[in-house]
């Protein structure tokens, strides 16, 4: 793989590693070989079609499945000889994974003091504090509205603030954004994007990792990007040498075009 396809950091403190990080299930190849580092400071999207093993990545970093082979160093700690029930304190997750597991009934400041404890639902004895914090995060979040009703009955853009709400609340030192904005109207979408731009641009901001399939969605603030296909990396590094056409086409397997305008990408099939 050229250098403009996989651009490697250095000078920096790798923050989350994956060295030839293969995952098999029944017989079949998930990830091939994932060769991936992070650095602190940088925040990164993650870009490839359906059903090229994403949301296996994500569960791999998150220490939800265990790779076939391969080593995984996440914040730090390394895969084998740390206890990953802790670690995954330490990361917050946003996306549908999470979102299929929360009852209807659920409430909503419940909800957000359950990630101080990473679990669904509260099997702890949550203190004042932590419900006074749960409440900031809903006001910082711009969803104060939603308190006094059910999970089940929020809108889409309601639910996914909320989760993110729930994912802050313990300081996560890795953000997991798996398609934040899926099912979002316009004004959702923009409002959520820039609540996400400006986490990013706070002084100790988590790392982000945003998954997406729409350019579009990549505010300034994500600096790198990871494209992915049928398990395997197509290019990873800084996205103004990932997110290009060329790289885009190999990806997704049809001839597409690139530009930018006000910061950020936009993506054009060309249809012949």
């Amino acid at each position: 793989m050229t250098r403009t396809a996989v651009e490697q950091d250095t000078g920096m403190e790798d923050w989350i590693t994956l060295e030839g990080v293969t995952f098999v299930r029944n017989r079949k190849t998930i990830l091939d070989r994932i060769q991936w580092k992070i650095t602190p400071g940088t925040h990164w999207t993650l870009i490839g079609p359906n059903g090229s093993g994403k949301t296996t990545l994500l569960q791999l970093l998150a220490g939800y499945l265990w790779p076939t082979s391969g080593d995984i160093t996440v914040l730090g700690e390394k895969f084998g000889h740390t206890d990953l029930r802790e670690l995954r304190k330490k990361i917050g997750w946003v996306g549908s994974f999470l979102q299929a597991q929360i009852p209807p009934s659920q409430n909503p400041l419940d909800l957000v003091v359950s990630g101080k404890f990473a679990s669904i639902g509260i099997f702890e004895s949550p203190s004042q504090d932590d419900y006074a914090q749960a409440r900031e995060w809903i006001q910082r979040l711009e969803c104060p509205q939603v308190l006094p009703f059910a999970y089940g009955v929020l809108s889409q853009g309601e639910k996914q603030r909320l989760l993110i709400a729930r994912a802050l609340i313990h300081r996560p030192q890795l953000l997991i954004l798996d398609e934040p904005c899926a099912g979002l109207d316009l004004k959702a979408r923009e409002q959520l994007l820039q609540t996400l731009e400006n986490l990013g641009r706070t002084p100790q901001a988590p790392t982000m990792i945003f998954v997406t399939h729409h350019l579009e969605e990549i505010l300034p603030v994500f600096s790198h990007a990871f494209l992915i296909k049928a398990g395997k990396c197509v290019a990873s590094g800084r996205k103004s040498n990932s997110l290009t056409g060329e790289m885009l086409s190999k990806t997704f397997e049809v001839p597409m075009e690139v530009h930018e305008e006000e910061g950020r990408l936009w993506s054009r099939v060309r249809f012949r």
